[in-house]
C-alpha cells in the first residue's frame, strides 16, 4: 500500500501520525503511527503465547445450546456446504428473534480468507441490508482493515448472531447457542489463519469467558478443537463512543498483521 493512502486510513481510524523531518542527504521521511511501534504484549516485544480456551466456558456454551428448543444440531449442520448453510440460516426459527427480524445476516467476504472478523450481532442497518458491519461502525471497521492492507473483500466478516436483537440489546445465552452451530460451520468452511474477535460479546461466545476486552487484548487465544488463533480487540461501535481507545485497537491490528505474515 502506498504511504499517502496508508496515512489516510490511519487518520480515518483516528491514529495520530507524525513525520520526522529529513536532514540533507537523509532518506525520505516515512510517516509513523504514534502508537504503532509499541509491542502489544508489553515492553519485551516477545511473541505472545497461545492461550487455551477455558474449558468451563465452552462447556457452559455447549449446555446452553439445548435451551430454547434449537431446531438445528451441530451434527446436522456439520456437513453443509456454503449454499446449504446459507439456506439453513435464512429459514431458521430456533429462537424468538426470527419473529422480529427483517432478514437474516449471514456473513460476507472471501470464503477462503486468511482473516475472519467476528462481531456480536446485526444492528438496524445490517437487518435492513442483510450484510454485517455496515453504517458508521462498518465504515470504521473497513478503515481499520485497510490500515493493515486488507480490503473488506479480502477478509470474511460474520457475527455471533444471525438475527438482530430488538433494540440492539445484548444477545442472550440461549440466542447465541441457537446460532453457535452456524458460526462453527462458517469457521470450519473458511479455515482461517486467524480470527479477529471484536467486542466483549464475541469474545464471550468464542472463548467462553466474561473477562473484559481490555484484559484479553494482546494475547493469542484459541478457538475450538482446531485451536484456531484468536485475537480480541474493541468493537468499532465502542471505538466511536470512546475514540481514545483507538490507539490500542491499532496495536491489536498490527499484531494481527504480524500473525498473518507469520512474524509472531
Amino acid at each position: 500500500m502506498d504511504e499517502p493512502r496508508r496515512r489516510a486510513y490511519l487518520e480515518a481510524l483516528g491514529i495520530p501520525v507524525w513525520v520526522p523531518r529529513a536532514r540533507d542527504g537523509d532518506a525520505p521521511a516515512v510517516a509513523i503511527a504514534e502508537a504503532g511501534d509499541a509491542p502489544p504484549d508489553g515492553a519485551s516485544g516477545r511473541a505472545p503465547k497461545l492461550r487455551p480456551t477455558p474449558p468451563e466456558g465452552r462447556a457452559e456454551a455447549s449446555n446452553a445450546r439445548t435451551v430454547g428448543g434449537a431446531a438445528s444440531t451441530f451434527e446436522a449442520i456439520a456437513g453443509l456446504d456454503w449454499e446449504g448453510l446459507r439456506a439453513r440460516v435464512a429459514a431458521c426459527t430456533a429462537c424468538e428473534l426470527h419473529r422480529t427480524r427483517t432478514q437474516t445476516v449471514f456473513g460476507v467476504g472471501n470464503p477462503s480468507a486468511r482473516l475472519m472478523v467476528i462481531g456480536e450481532a446485526p444492528g438496524a442497518d445490517e437487518d435492513r441490508q442483510g450484510e454485517p458491519f455496515v453504517g458508521r461502525a462498518g465504515r470504521l471497521l473497513d478503515a481499520m482493515l485497510q490500515a493493515i492492507g486488507l480490503p473488506r473483500g479480502e477478509v470474511y466478516i460474520a457475527n455471533v448472531l444471525k438475527c438482530r436483537p430488538p433494540g440492539n440489546r445484548n444477545p442472550s445465552l440461549e440466542e447465541a447457542a441457537c446460532c453457535e452451530g452456524f458460526l462453527r460451520r462458517q469457521i470450519a468452511l473458511i479455515a482461517p489463519t486467524l480470527i479477529l474477535s471484536v467486542g466483549g460479546i464475541a469474545a464471550r461466545n468464542l472463548l467462553g469467558t466474561d473477562t473484559p476486552v481490555g484484559r484479553l487484548r494482546g494475547v493469542v487465544h484459541a478457538y475450538g478443537e482446531e485451536r484456531v488463533p484468536v485475537l480480541v480487540t474493541y468493537h468499532p461501535a465502542y471505538l466511536l463512543r470512546q475514540p481514545e481507545e483507538k490507539a490500542k485497537a491499532w496495536q491489536d491490528l498490527q499484531l494481527a498483521a504480524r500473525r498473518l505474515r507469520g512474524a509472531g
